[in-house]
């Protein structure tokens, strides 16, 4: 049985993706970022933007078109973090 590796992709992108809307959600609505580490969201963020960089260099899109996706919910989460516990 063969199987499309980019339907594949495209699949783990999509499931990966949306896992982050339920928390930008909640964070969003509570204000309550007590439970987010802000050093581990400055290293996921980093390591999303570089697998962004790497799906454009490889002109991947389900890895492109997901981290950037990703990127933006994290950098989102990341910012209300600061915001909400800093400021």
């Amino acid at each position: 049985m063969m199987v499309n590796t980019e339907l594949v992709g495209y699949i783990a992108a999509i499931l990966t993706t949306t896992s982050f809307i339920p928390q930008c959600l909640k964070t969003l609505k509570t204000k309550d970022v007590s439970g987010i580490s802000t050093g581990m969201y400055v290293v996921f963020t980093v390591g999303v933007l570089m697998w962004l960089w790497y799906g454009l260099m490889r002109e991947s899109w389900p890895i492109t078109i997901a981290n950037a996706i990703t990127a933006t919910l994290a950098i989102l989460i990341l910012w209300l973090k600061i915001k909400y516990t800093y400021f």
